[in-house]
């Protein structure tokens, strides 16, 4: 069993971001994509706080939005990266075999990345992940690193879009 602390706060920034741009989005009837929230089971609470201080997660999640765009299913997860260097150690087995599925049935899965070293974010397709983790097993370093990437899918905010991945998913359609 996972243990949560202080550690579940890495990626906050990011996802509040998110959040905003999902609720951008509702209110212009561009998609409809919600958080997934992590079942945990309280340990230890901070009376005075009134916050949880140490909880168990109940399963492994899948990952942290799904949702849908035009008709279009979408899952997706968020992470954070302080460096140059992504350890591909960041996607569980569980989230990218989750991925993996969702794309078999049609849906487009992929990954947002806050580079917060350099303050930029970037749309990972599936099938960039797949690539980055399918070259692990022939020797290759488990990351990536951010020179590696390709320029057509970091996202800028636009029109009120924080986190504006839309433009990151018509690419990602139209390349398939």
């Amino acid at each position: 069993m996972s243990t949560w602390n202080s550690r579940g706060l890495r990626g906050s920034t990011l996802e509040e971001l998110i959040n905003n741009t999902n609720e951008f989005y509702r209110k212009k009837k561009l998609a409809l994509v919600q958080k997934i929230p992590t079942p945990i089971t309280p340990v230890e609470f901070d009376s005075s706080t009134k916050r949880i201080t140490k909880a168990f997660f109940e399963k492994d999640s899948t990952v942290d939005y799904i949702g849908v765009v035009q008709e279009v299913p979408v899952c997706f997860d968020a992470k954070e990266c302080n460096s140059d260097t992504f350890s591909l150690q960041n996607i569980h087995e569980h989230q990218y075999n989750f991925m993996k599925e969702f794309e078999e049935q049609g849906g487009v899965s992929f990954l947002i990345i806050l580079f917060s070293v350099r303050n930029d974010l970037y749309y990972m397709p599936f099938k960039e992940l797949k690539y980055f983790i399918e070259r692990t097993k022939e020797g290759h370093a488990k990351n990536f690193k951010y020179n590696e990437l390709n320029d057509d899918y970091f996202l800028k905010s636009e029109g009120g879009a924080l986190v504006h991945y839309l433009k990151g998913l018509e690419i990602d359609l139209n390349s398939r």
